[in-house]
Order: structure tokens, then C-alpha cells, then sequence
């Protein structure tokens, strides 16, 4: 039974990506390697991030803000590294454009454009997803599972995949909502996914509290619920004023 819950957490954390790759992602090569690149990018920076923080945890302290310091720390650097990955897409961009027009080939159409930041947004949420849930799973496989004091109600490899989801599901999504504020200058959705990464990290304090998972964890999927939303609407609006820019060049 150990082994079908091992591999339940892990289907659980990773199942919907997955799909989403096996539907969009792998028919096309190009989209492969930006997800594995950004995946190893994003890996990178966590472990960066870990071996500069491991000097000071575990905090000697009972309070709240060595935490938010870690978390804003976290966020700050890996948005610059979204704002990075943003500007070489462009210039990929410039580059697969420029050998389409030799060629006599379309450039790319806006859905491409769309699923290459899906896939960089993928592979930062896989990278979160393995290394602050996958890397765990290990005992979970073994004879027994395993509760903290604080969150009592569930399992710990549970409650570390439910959680894993819920900022796969952000990151993945906001990858796009980001590339798309960033190409159409608009600001609103700039600095969206900032803000819902810190706030999602910011909620994960929440299962410090006793019993806090019970609070936290809802809350984290309101913000992944929004984050995909957001997504859709944007989505859709651009698909529409594409069509509508379209119908009146003929």
C-alpha cells in the first residue's frame, strides 16, 4: 500500500503537468527543450538560493521574519531570472522570425508564442515541484508514513504534494500571463505573477501555525485558482484581438 501512495504523492504533485505535456508539449521538439532548459534553469537557482541560506538554517528564532526574509529573497531572485529567460526568448524570437522570412515560411503565430512561455512555465513549476516534493518522497515508499506536530490532520509527503500542485499550477501559468505583460507592455499583468508568487510563498507560513495546513493550503489553491483564471481571460483576449487584427488585414 506504501508503494501505491508513493506513487500516488507523486502523481498527485506531477499528474496534471503531465497531461498537459503529453497533450501540448511533446508533439513539438522545440517545446521539449525549452521546458528541460527551464527546468535545469529554475534547478539552478534553488540550489544556488539553498547553499547561500543553508549557512543559517535552521533559524535559532521563534519568529516569523528570518522566514520572510528567505521568502522574499526566493522570489526576488528567481522573478529577475524570469525577467532573464524573458528577454533570450525575445531574442530566440527575433532569430526563429528572421529564418522564417528567409525561408518564406510564417513567422510565429501567436499560439506558438503562447506555448513556449507554457513550456518555460512548466519547467519552473516541475523544478519547484521536484525539489520541494518529488526529493522528499523517498520514505514515503517504505513501510509507514509520516505526520508533523503542526499539521497532524495529514500526512507529511500529502500535504508536500498538494502543495507542490498548487505552485505548479501558479508557476506555470503566471510564466504566461508574465511573457504576454511583458510583450504588450502591460503592467498590470508585469507584475501579477510577482506579486501572486510572493503572496503564494507568503501563505505557506500558514503551516507553521498548529493546524495552519487546514488554512494555508486552501488559501494557496484560491491563489492558483486566480492565477488560472487570469490565464484564461488573458488568453482569450488575445486569441479575440488577434483574430479581430487578422479579418481586417483581408
Amino acid at each position: 500500500m506504501t508503494l501505491a501512495a508513493g506513487i500516488g504523492y507523486a502523481l498527485l504533485a506531477l499528474g496534471p503537468s503531465l497531461s498537459l505535456f503529453t497533450a501540448v508539449i511533446s508533439h513539438k521538439p522545440f517545446l521539449i527543450l525549452t521546458l528541460l532548459s527551464s527546468t535545469l534553469a529554475w534547478l539552478m537557482t534553488l540550489i544556488a538560493l539553498s547553499a547561500v541560506w543553508r549557512a543559517f538554517i535552521p533559524f535559532r528564532t521563534a519568529a516569523l521574519w528570518p522566514y520572510l526574509l528567505l521568502i522574499l529573497t526566493s522570489v526576488a531572485f528567481q522573478e529577475a531570472l524570469r525577467l532573464f529567460l524573458w528577454r533570450l526568448y525575445k531574442r530566440m524570437e527575433e532569430i526563429l522570425d528572421g529564418f522564417a522570412d528567409r525561408v518564406s515560411k510564417p513567422r510565429l503565430f501567436i499560439t506558438d508564442k503562447m506555448q513556449i512561455a507554457l513550456a518555460g512555465g512548466m519547467g519552473h513549476g516541475v523544478a519547484h515541484a521536484i525539489f520541494f516534493s518529488i526529493s522528499l518522497l523517498s520514505p514515503a515508499f517504505g513501510p509507514a508514513t509520516y505526520y508533523v506536530e503542526k499539521c497532524s490532520q495529514i500526512p507529511f509527503f500529502l500535504v508536500s504534494a498538494i502543495i507542490a500542485l498548487a505552485f505548479v499550477t501558479i508557476h506555470t501559468f503566471s510564466m504566461v500571463i508574465a511573457f504576454s505583460g511583458y510583450s504588450e507592455g502591460n503592467k498590470f499583468d508585469q507584475y501579477f505573477a510577482p506579486i501572486v508568487h510572493l503572496a503564494a510563498g507568503m501563505l505557506t507560513l500558514i503551516n507553521l501555525a498548529p493546524g495552519g495546513c487546514m488554512i494555508g493550503i486552501p488559501l494557496l489553491y484560491g491563489m492558483a485558482v486566480l492565477t488560472l483564471a487570469h490565464c484564461g481571460k488573458m488568453v482569450w483576449t488575445r486569441l479575440a484581438e488577434s483574430r479581430n487584427r487578422q479579418g481586417n488585414l483581408y
